[in-house]
């Protein structure tokens, strides 16, 4: 047998769902597998074009587009979901009718707990936010994460209460960007003023569309797992790929120091050693740390043995 068969390969890994993604669904999530997959490795060569300062957006892009190429490559494989019932059955649908149990991917929520946090974390930064003000955001977001998971797997209309937490931790994000974050943004000006209010826009846009996702899908048990895949897997491209190409080609002349980042190069650590701490080029610390001039040593004693 030719093409993909991972469904049929995995079909017997755990239970199995009456509504689950046919061939095309596993075909797609194959397809922005490899996308997350490219853009990782053209990140990480630009990457090794900079010098390491100015690198921290690199990394970060990359450690969101991998541990999303890790996640769409489990999802295809049909692997990382459960079984939960359907609030829902809706008998006369010609995409869900035959639903008594539809798949959800677990694997999904994992992505977002770590992808979400670190999409935030770049706006911040851009936008020279203080430490306590990105980790209560942060904060929100994982809250946010963990009521879509539990709303997912809750077979009852009490799924709703868990989505409509999940709401308010998205409002309370946007709050902060829309008005702490561009705050702080207009302060620093020129360059990452332009690409915060760029990227922020473009990510809050399309962060309210998630939701909307999340209902026809997990929650209402509307639409097919396959079209469910291309809804979610259309949002994370635009929201990981484009967005990192719109991040990075904003920083592209945007040093650390310019968002308020003080990252040194490993011989400027050295040269701060030798020189912010009192010890003069040319000179040698002594066992305790200080240096004196010669005029300063004091003459060691003779020794007993030595004549006058």
């Amino acid at each position: 047998m030719y093409g993909n068969q991972a469904i049929n390969t995995n079909r017997y890994v755990g239970q199995q769902a009456d509504l689950q993604i046919t061939r095309r669904g596993s075909d797609w999530y194959y397809t922005v597998c490899a996308l997350m997959g490219l853009t990782t490795l053209i990140v990480m060569g630009l990457a090794f074009r900079k010098p390491q300062t100015h690198r921290l957006f690199h990394y970060n892009t990359a450690a969101i587009t991998s541990v999303a190429c890790v996640s769409y490559f489990a999802m295809a494989s049909n692997l990382g979901q459960l079984p939960i019932l359907v609030q829902w059955i809706r008998p006369r649908s010609r995409w869900v009718h035959a639903a008594g149990t539809r798949e959800i991917f677990y694997a999904r929520y994992i992505d977002w707990a770590i992808t979400t946090p670190l999409l935030l974390l770049e706006l911040l930064l851009t936008a020279g936010v203080p430490t306590p003000t990105i980790l209560v955001t942060i904060f929100a977001d994982l809250l946010m994460i963990v009521c879509g998971l539990i709303g997912a797997l809750t077979q009852t209309r009490y799924k709703w209460g868990f989505w409509t937490f999940g709401m308010a931790a998205l409002f309370f994000i946007a709050y902060e960007l829309l008005f702490d974050a561009r705050r702080h943004a207009n302060m620093l000006g020129g360059d990452p003023k332009k690409t915060f209010m760029t990227c922020g826009a473009w990510l809050l846009l399309l962060w309210f569309l998630y939701p909307i996702a999340w209902g026809l899908s997990e929650g209402a048990n509307v639409i097919h797992p396959d079209s469910e895949a291309i809804f979610y897997g259309i949002l994370d491209v635009l929201s990981k790929i484009v967005f990192a190409g719109l991040l990075l080609w904003g920083h592209r002349k945007t040093s650390p120091r310019a968002l308020g980042r003080n990252i040194r190069e490993p011989d400027q650590n050295v040269e701060k050693y030798h020189h912010g701490n009192g010890v003069s080029e040319g000179a040698h610390p002594n066992m305790s740390g200080s240096t004196a001039g010669a005029a300063t040593q004091r003459p060691l004693p003779p020794h007993p043995n030595m004549s006058n």
